[in-house]
């Protein structure tokens, strides 16, 4: 094709020059990496290790806590690397590596997050089945296919990424992003915009809407009760993973607005670099909330509705 590069690596131009901030960005980055990381190894092995927790609601908090450790590590490690390169080049396989698990993460989460409703929708509405229904080799299966549903998503809706010829290899952004990768490919065909659809519908609206149904169940059988304490058990109830997938929703939101319009409008190079990092770190934070909080109410919910 006309004007197409052979392109081996990728420039990663929003880091720019931050001059001696860099020290500073590399701790904060790093000690926020490695707890992440490590509040989250201590949950799956205190759940290990305890085996009166080794219920369905904490085997499936564990597939959470994997998945951040999953999009950390994808984010995290290069962009430490990245703090003292002076070219800030990443290979073309990598970043492709970097894209498919980041990418991976999002479907991983909204359909983790589904699993959960629907253990707490058995666990309620159906208590005397619950031990039946979710028993060890139904869950240990649930989380299989979040992971092959998730992965399958992400390699139909990108593979044509990786046989586009680049034009340029300049990316706007301190992570390899799918969007303003096609942006560098020599010709925009209308399979891109079709695969950003697909991507969404398989990978947030179907759990999305499955999430919706489990609790708009729960919180009709609620209703149907008037007592304060059943009205405070379905809040405690569904409060976290709705405060979860409320951050996701608006985070994937915001991230496709962020790479069609505004990280390219940020003229200064430390903002670029604020500007791409805090949306994820708002979504670790609220995260680790949540697992936290869904933690210190799981012995209530077992207690209170089987």
């Amino acid at each position: 094709m006309a004007g197409s590069l052979e392109i081996m690596s990728f420039v990663l131009s929003a880091y720019g020059n931050v001059g001696e901030l860099k020290y500073l960005y590399f701790v904060i980055i790093l000690f926020w990496y490695l707890s992440i990381c490590v509040a989250n190894t201590v949950l799956i092995l205190v759940i290990r290790v305890d085996r009166q927790l080794h219920e369905p609601m904490y085997i499936l908090l564990c597939n959470l806590c994997v998945n951040e450790i999953n999009i950390s590590t994808s984010l995290y490690p290069l962009l430490l690397s990245q703090m003292f390169s002076d070219r800030h080049e990443v290979t073309v396989p990598w970043c492709f590596l970097q894209m498919c698990f980041m990418y991976t993460s999002a479907p991983a989460e909204f359909c983790s997050l589904a699993a959960m409703s629907y253990d707490r929708y058995i666990s309620i509405c159906h208590p005397l089945r619950y031990n039946v229904i979710m028993n060890t080799e139904r869950v240990f299966f649930m989380i299989l296919l979040v992971w092959i549903y998730s992965f399958l998503s992400v390699i139909l809706s990108f593979s044509f990424v990786f046989s586009l010829k680049f034009c340029g290899n300049n990316i706007e952004n301190v992570y390899c992003d799918h969007q303003l990768l096609i942006r560098l490919s020599c010709s925009l065909s209308f399979h891109s915009f079709i695969s950003d659809i697909f991507f969404v519908f398989v990978s947030i609206f179907i759990p999305f809407n499955l999430i919706s149904v489990s609790y708009v169940k729960i919180l009709a059988i609620f209703c149907r009760k008037t007592s304060t304490e059943n009205k405070q058990k379905a809040a405690t109830t569904c409060a976290p993973q709705i405060v979860s997938v409320s951050n996701l929703f608006v985070g994937s939101i915001f991230h496709s607005i962020d790479s069609n319009f505004i990280i390219t409008q940020v003229p200064n190079e430390l903002p670029k670099i604020r500007h791409s990092c805090k949306r994820l770190l708002l979504h670790e934070k609220i995260n680790s909330f949540v697992l936290e909080h869904l933690c210190s109410l799981g012995d209530i919910h077992q207690s209170s509705y089987r």
